[in-house]
């Protein structure tokens, strides 16, 4: 699969030089995609091969010292590229004309330093192999266990995500080649006692194959306990409290509550807080926050999408904020080095700062050892969602569920739902204990404003903090 590529690998490296005959940098990303989903559910079985990240296509990107222009396209031949030179150079007189009145500093030239590279992840199934029927079945009898489990449930719905992709980014000194995927899983169960209904989710996920349906069968009973404990929570009082956060909700506040306000577009724009904490205090000295694809989940990759190689951009380092993460423009702009988080929703889309697998460091505790060490507080579990205010440092997030705490104990008193609120550097700065013991999730997706759409993974160990709930 993906060999399209292969076949029309030297057309690029031909308009790359075409190119570069009239600008000082140019580029093209090549991308291929397969994407596929499956659910099964009361209402019957869903297959559904709308691709996300758009499909097969390209994106030719120049700078000529001035500005910067960029054309996409979902066919290309060589014969095509005195087409595209003319297209691009329209494009970018445009754009420049454009934008001399209102932004009249030069766009620098990106760094493109020499780099080649050819790059595939390890799997174990491939959903493309296995084939729609026998995954159909696969979910259908985990759903069948699910139901099982106790009188109460009374639906279960399972589903399925698999996306994998071939990328290639050719400039004058970058010849860079990447075959990844990733997939996902949802399981939600639904829970009834008379006229009250609760809901319980889990998302799974990897980088690789349909392997990650083992994890899916291994979490059933922990989705169903939940779901059923909520049939006995009720409304939390509001207040601060100190809490054990399980690596889900870590990941929750490393995404919401600082990873948004450190993306470094929002630096050139003014934008983010963040810009004038640099190589300040923002967390506990136990913090360390990073991101990047040294670690395996769903958004590692070899490069992004501006032909940035990836790799580990520590942010925060023992409490004190370093850096932020950065796509190339952003970077020439700013006169720092891009991080590898120039990423696009589809070759279509404008390629932003965006994160990738963001997490807390590991620490030296264990859960056990932070609810002992509490007197009254809570154990919060299961995120939604949340969203942040990069200028102010304002968060707000949703827990679907906070054990109650006393004396060191779980009571088994149950409060749900929780909102999270707060000021970041607050809430960092009362980080007090970090779990020894790590753990990433990739189910789901980030949003820039409500759209570009991209892969991310975020979480980390055990935390204890304390945090405003109601």
């Amino acid at each position: 699969m993906f060999s399209n590529l292969d076949n029309i690998r030297p057309a690029l490296k031909s308009l790359v030089a075409a190119l570069r005959e009239d600008y000082p940098y140019a580029s093209v990303l090549a991308v291929e995609d397969a994407w596929r989903r499956w659910s099964v559910s009361r209402q019957g079985v869903s297959i559904d091969a709308s691709g996300f990240g758009g499909g097969t296509g390209f994106v030719v990107r120049v700078f000529d010292g001035v500005g910067c222009a960029e054309y996409s396209f979902n066919q290309f031949s060589e014969e095509r590229i005195p087409k595209i030179k003319a297209l691009i150079s329209e494009r970018l007189a445009a754009q420049n004309k454009a934008l001399g009145d209102i932004d009249p500093l030069p766009t620098p030239l990106p760094a493109d330093e020499p780099a080649a590279l050819s790059k595939r992840c390890d799997y174990k199934l491939d959903p493309r192999e296995l084939g729609d029927e026998a995954i159909i079945q696969k979910l259908s009898s985990i759903r069948e266990k699910a139901l099982k489990l106790d009188e109460r449930i009374m639906e279960s719905q399972l589903g399925m995500a698999h996306r994998a992709y071939r990328k290639v980014f050719i400039s004058g000194n970058r010849d860079l080649d990447q075959t990844y995927m990733w997939t996902t899983c949802s399981l939600a169960m639904m829970v009834s006692r008379g006229q009250e209904l609760k809901y319980s989710y889990q998302g799974f996920s990897n980088l690789g194959g349909a392997e990650v349906l083992d994890q899916v069968e291994s979490g059933l009973e922990a989705v169903a306990r939940t779901a059923l404990d909520l049939l006995d929570s009720q409304p939390i009082p509001p207040g601060e409290y100190d809490c054990v956060c399980d690596p889900d909700t870590t990941g929750m506040i490393v995404h919401e509550a600082f990873g948004h306000g450190v993306e470094m577009d929002m630096f050139v724009k003014d934008r983010a807080l963040g810009r004038e904490y640099i190589d300040k205090y923002v967390a506990s000295g136990l913090v360390t926050m990073h991101d990047g694809s040294t670690v395996q989940e769903a958004a590692t990759m070899a490069f992004d999408d501006e032909g940035t190689l990836t790799g580990d951009t520590v942010v925060i380092d023992r409490g004190v904020l370093k850096t932020g993460m950065c796509d190339a423009l952003s970077a020439a702009r700013l006169g720092v080095k891009p991080t590898g988080n120039g990423r696009r929703e589809s070759y279509e889309r404008k390629a932003y700062t965006r994160m990738t697998n963001t997490y807390f460091e590991a620490g030296e505790h264990s859960m056990e050892e932070m609810i002992s060490s509490i007197k009254y507080g809570f154990l919060l579990q299961q995120p939604s969602s949340g969203m942040e205010d990069p200028k102010n440092w304002g968060i707000q997030c949703m827990v679907s569920i906070a054990r109650e705490i006393k004396d060191g104990r779980l009571t088994g008193k149950v409060f749900s739902p929780i909102v999270l609120t707060g000021y970041v550097p607050d809430l960092l700065k009362s980080v007090s204990m970090i779990g020894r013991d790590m753990k990433l999730a990739g189910g789901g997706f980030c949003g820039k404003g409500y759209k570009e759409w991209v892969k991310v993974s975020d979480g980390g160990p055990c935390m204890k903090a304390r945090i405003r709930l109601g």
